[in-house]
């Protein structure tokens, strides 16, 4: 199986092209090609589909084999992809995705420099919109834990995120707390996890707990629901840097919904031995 390697501020991918057709992999298949140690190695595996509604359609596969609605690193990391392959020859591009239509432009007509717009929508912070257990808002809701408790501010971008304010992100025990909020009874879809440390009103440093594949170097929707987050609680603006172990993605939000501003770029390809 012939396949592709891209990165989107080191959030990497398997790319698999089936514009022409091809089978999807399975569970067990996709969990092989992200193994680390006897795969490929990735964060998830993404195929580029054709549409009936827009330029292209992408399905996202998380390293434990589940589907994502949406992943903004990697709606990114098409783009390249489709420009690679001659999918896809303009400066934007309609994308289909689990969590609706997104558009994804060349940033500022930056090809050159790999930078890329994702419009990512409206975000939401209903519990029904998540989801999250209960009614109402989730902005500022406890989470119980038989030996701690958190507070909390949930915002759904095609798909669910907790996210936690900490003083200190590089020592906070994201390993180890992640998976216990990632798994949480209020959550019946699971959550991906944010752990926020405000550093001014324009900027975040932040650590992710994606659901289905553990703390990852970046998360596109994770930063996304981030600054969506600290801008609710009135910690920061909503124009905001946020710096992930990864590198750093600009999030803006504003009245047409939430803007995600990054790089992507292929690291190699190759063919893998059944």
């Amino acid at each position: 199986m012939e396949f592709s390697k891209y990165e989107a501020t080191a959030n990497d991918f398997i790319m698999l092209d089936r514009t022409s057709g091809g089978p999807v992999p399975p569970a067990d298949v996709v969990r092989a090609l992200c193994d680390r140690h006897t795969g490929v190695g990735a964060d998830g595996v993404i195929l580029m589909l054709p549409s009936k509604s827009a330029d292209l359609a992408m399905r996202i596969f998380n390293a434990d084999g589940s589907e994502a609605q949406m992943c903004g690193n990697g709606a990114r990391a098409l783009f390249r992809f489709a420009l690679d392959r001659g999918a896809a020859s303009g400066e934007s591009l309609l994308l289909e995705t689990a969590a609706g239509l997104k558009t994804v432009t060349v940033a500022g007509g930056a090809r050159g420099r790999g930078l890329f717009t994702v419009e990512m929508g409206a975000p939401s912070w209903m519990r029904e919109d998540i989801p999250v257990s209960g009614t109402g808002d989730a902005v500022g809701i406890a989470l119980e834990f038989p030996d701690r408790s958190f507070t909390a501010t949930c915002v759904s971008m095609g798909n669910p995120h907790c996210v936690l304010f900490v003083d200190d992100v590089d020592a906070y025990p994201v390993r180890e707390v992640g998976p216990l909020v990632e798994n949480h009874e209020m959550f019946p879809e699971r959550t991906n996890v944010e752990f926020v440390q405000v550093v001014d009103p324009v900027r975040l440093r932040a650590r992710v707990w994606e659901r289905g594949v553990g703390e990852t170097m970046a998360c596109g929707t994770g930063a996304c629901a981030s600054v969506v987050a600290a801008s609710l609680n009135e910690l920061t603006g909503k124009k905001v840097s946020v710096s992930l172990p990864g590198g750093d993605l600009g999030v803006e939000w504003n009245e047409s919904g939430v803007l995600l501003t990054g790089p992507a770029r292929r690291v190699f390809e190759g063919e893998t031995v059944d």
